[in-house]
């Protein structure tokens, strides 16, 4: 039986803060991203039941794996740090770390980097920032994770990649109207450094998590489908086939680009 998936969104990072910072390369988490990783770890029902941690091989969500699954950690779970979830677009923010500095900085933590090759961070090819990549690194790794023998599975990432790894572009109201370029012209002329949240690119909050399940019949597309309880705990209606379609190509409308978070 295909494992159940505990997506979540990593924790508030430096760039989170103001569009300023969009141009530092692979923040770290705020002192308050730190706590809102403590505070997901005491609030998390499901800590026993994880057989194993993945997540974006960017710093900002390997820091949230390692301090909100510190349960997880300390029983000795296996932690993979899986490129293909990296974040969409390739801004210096979206941009991970080489593979060395990785090692550098995590080669003492129990994270397991070996499924990362040397170019992960090129955003060329495989690793491009447009659509077409990302859908396909998205199905790549909802296969991976689908065959996967655990019973439940937590993956850490980022607001626009899950997006498109779970199809699910509920609450993506907030790409409307900043993506625009004279709409962002104007905004940046105005509030050349404030933290606009019509910017965030997601519907998704910090720290937030939801629980999804493979649909059975869906084949080599391996799709996500949101578990019942996961969408009453945020109040949310599930969309019909025909409403994500639609909405999906309302959001990714704008040339071939991937959303730019």
């Amino acid at each position: 039986m295909a494992p159940t998936i505990h997506l979540v969104r990593h924790a508030q990072a430096v760039h989170n803060l103001t569009i300023a910072n969009h141009t530092m390369p692979d923040p770290p988490l705020t002192p308050h991203g730190e706590q809102q990783c403590r505070n997901l770890c005491d609030r998390f029902p499901f800590h026993s039941s994880i057989g194993l941690l993945v997540s974006s091989p960017l710093r900002r969500t390997i820091q949230t794996t390692l301090l909100a699954f510190e349960p997880e950690i300390s029983r000795g779970v296996r932690y993979f740090a899986l490129p293909e979830i990296q974040e969409t677009s390739d801004l210096p923010c979206d941009t991970g770390s080489n593979l060395s500095v990785l090692r550098q900085d995590f080669g003492d933590r129990p994270v397991d980097l070996s499924l990362i090759p040397d170019d992960w961070d090129s955003k060329k090819g495989k690793w491009a920032a447009d659509h077409a990549a990302v859908e396909a690194r998205c199905r790549e790794a909802r296969n991976w994770l689908k065959s996967r023998e655990e019973d439940h599975i937590v993956v850490v990432s980022h607001g626009g990649l899950l997006h498109y790894l779970t199809d699910d572009w509920t609450g993506s109201g907030k790409f409307q109207g900043t993506r625009r370029p004279f709409l962002r012209r104007v905004k940046k002329m105005l509030f050349p450094n404030a933290y606009d949240p019509w910017y965030t690119g997601t519907g998704w909050e910090n720290v937030e998590y939801r629980s999804y399940r493979f649909v059975e019949e869906d084949g080599e597309n391996a799709s996500l489908e949101e578990m019942e309880e996961s969408r009453q705990r945020r109040s949310e209606k599930p969309l019909t086939k025909e409403e994500k379609t639609q909405l999906r190509e309302t959001v990714t409308q704008d040339g071939g680009e991937a959303l730019k978070i």
